[in-house]
């Protein structure tokens, strides 16, 4: 899962236009914002807003704080109030449609931008960037800007740059609105360009280092954030994406993993000692924990998120995320139940379902429930709906319940867009087969019940189907449409040969492989497949020579095949029989006159 981010992994470039007077608080402000010391930003702006409460951009600046934290409904406030201080503000006016896109309101979006484009200035190029920004923000549950939502901050932008082409802030933005794009070429140009106009831009630094850990050129990720970081020490975004850089790292090479994970987790504790440690944060920390794969100190920072009084609902979205990787799933769920019912519908994301679903089936308290949830999570996850369905197929498997494991298979095939998904007809066949058989078995002991005899052909023609699609035959699927085609011959001498061709595609197979790497299994189906042919000779062709050839490679290579098993116990017992009266009559040869009684006294 990734990193939860709200700007798209980049960093932000603020800008202040304001006069003299106050630039100093208000340049204090935006470096604190630059920074991610948001709680500092917040506290400078609240003072602003009361001191100097007839300058519109102090509104702007805090609500857009607001907005990037994650509270909506107090950035819209911020920006209503800036708007009700200059109705002219197209800064604020932008922010009001920043807030319509970030809850995805595209009518409120639209009207809020063209509303303040009326406003700009033919020289400003400030609004623009922050019109460019507002596309780049993440709505809550996406994980990655849309293709036309980048599109629309780069005309955004553009027209930013053509007002002020000397505006190394606009550039940056640019940068980051080309790595959304995918287009790391131009975002490589748009951060060197800034980096011409102004060479101690930080996050121009930090933005070329984040193009090259997407390159995984990892080395020279790592020299530019070094550079940032002798620039400016205390600059904490460049240690957060260098922690980001580790972790991926970790994940390209293993052999440099364990390194890489404790480098990164000290490199985000780095950034939290220059930042405020903030609720937002540890937040943030916490989903870097969880994609680290540090359960433990995830545990130990939810538990000190959940002592804060200023606390976000959130924190019970990690401490269930950790109880669950730990393995404490009545804790998790008591977690997640919160989260769910303290949570706003749109804040809720795939992975929640995910582990809340979890949660439920190992916990033991709701295994439907579970299962509604991993389905939710992967018809919202699409790239995670195979390896998700699998895993409902293996509970259903688990709790022997055939119908619903061929259920989940064919729903996975309906929504297959084209691919063949032999795998999952091969299971169909398998677990179509074994529910006839489980039918049949209850069906000894209460004659009402009927098995359903229409599960044996949807297990053929599924596995039919992977025969004649799959390039490289398995001995499986054959032998599994041998033991279905078995059902229709009910004499116990298989003397119709129902299953004779799928038996023989058995021997083929195997025999052409190389005999050193059978598993048991493949002992199994062969010395099965011998068996039968053994059964064919010996009472459809009444050959008793050829059925004691097939039934001798049966037991050479399955030891405990039945029908050789029960072929050679009777030849035993007919052997020792005829030997026995062999031995009878040499004792009582036929003519031999019997002894006398003898005579009396």
């Amino acid at each position: 899962m990734k990193m939860i981010s709200k700007i798209a992994n980049v960093a932000l470039g603020l800008v202040f236009v304001g006069s003299s007077v106050f630039a100093q608080s208000l340049d204090d402000a935006k470096k604190a914002i630059d920074a991610e010391q948001y709680q500092k930003a917040k506290s400078m702006l609240k003072n602003l807003t009361t001191t100097q409460a007839t300058k519109d951009e102090n509104f702007f600046y805090l609500g857009w704080v607001y907005l990037i934290q994650d509270y909506p409904d107090s950035a819209k406030e911020q920006f209503m109030k800036g708007m009700a201080v200059n109705p002219k503000s197209a800064l604020n006016q932008i922010g009001i449609g920043a807030v319509a896109h970030y809850n995805k309101d595209a009518a409120g979006t639209t009207d809020a931008f063209n509303k303040a484009i009326q406003l700009i200035g033919k020289k400003e190029s400030t609004p623009w960037q922050y019109m460019g920004e507002a596309y780049l923000l993440l709505p809550p549950g996406a994980k990655q800007v849309s293709p036309d939502d980048a599109t629309a901050a780069k005309t955004a932008l553009d027209k930013g740059k053509v007002a002020n082409p000397k505006d190394d802030k606009i550039l940056v933005t640019l940068g980051d609105d080309a790595r959304a794009l995918k287009d790391a070429t131009a975002a490589y140009t748009d951060y060197t360009d800034a980096l011409g106009l102004n060479p101690k831009n930080l996050l121009a630094k930090v933005g070329l280092g984040v193009i090259l850990e997407n390159a995984q050129n990892f080395e020279d990720a790592e020299k530019a954030f070094q550079e940032a970081t002798t620039l400016d020490p205390n600059f904490g975004p460049a240690y957060r994406e260098w922690a980001e850089t580790d972790l991926y790292w970790a994940k390209v090479n293993r052999t440099v993993a364990s390194a890489k994970v404790k480098e990164g987790v000290e490199h985000y504790k780095k950034y939290l000692s220059l930042t405020d440690e903030s609720v937002e944060s540890l937040l943030r920390y916490a989903d870097f924990l969880y994609n680290a794969g540090d359960y433990a100190t995830l545990e130990q920072v939810a538990a000190k998120l959940a002592k804060s009084t200023n606390s976000n609902a959130r924190v019970y979205r990690y401490i269930g995320y950790s109880a669950y990787e730990t393995k404490d799933y009545t804790n998790g769920l008591n977690a997640m139940n919160n989260w769910f019912s303290k949570a706003a519908p749109d804040r809720i994301l795939p992975s929640d379902y995910y582990i809340m679903g979890h949660l439920q089936i190992s916990s033991g308290k709701d295994t439907v429930g579970g299962i509604e949830n991993l389905k939710k999570f992967a018809a919202l996850d699409s790239t995670q709906y195979s390896e998700t369905y699998d895993d409902i197929a293996q509970i259903y498997i688990a709790k022997k319940d055939y119908q619903n494991v061929i259920k989940i298979y064919q729903d996975m095939i309906a929504k297959a867009h084209g691919k063949l998904l032999l795998n999952q007809h091969l299971r169909i066949g398998q677990y179509g087969l074994a529910e006839f058989r489980a039918q049949a078995r209850a069906a000894r002991n209460n004659p009402s019940i009927k098995p359903d005899s229409s599960l044996l052909v949807t297990a053929d023609s599924a596995l039919s189907f992977v025969q004649k699609n799959n390039p490289n035959p398995i001995a499986a699927t054959a032998a599994l449409r041998a033991n279905i085609a078995d059902l229709h011959d009910t004499d116990i001498a298989h003397i119709k040969g129902n299953a004779k061709p799928f038996w023989e595609q058995v021997i083929k197979i195997e025999t052409s492989s190389d005999s050193t790497k059978w598993t048991s299994y493949d002992r199994s189906i062969l010395g099965n497949a011998y068996g039968f042919e053994g059964n064919y000779s010996l009472y459809h062709d009444k050959d008793e020579a050829a059925a004691d050839a097939w039934y001798t490679k049966a037991r050479a290579v399955n030891p405990q095949e039945f029908y050789s098993g029960v072929y050679f116990t009777n030849k035993k017992i007919a052997e020792d029989n005829a030997k026995a009266m062999e031995e009878y009559n040499k004792k009582h040869p036929k003519g031999a006159t019997p002894a006398k009684k003898p005579g009396g006294h």
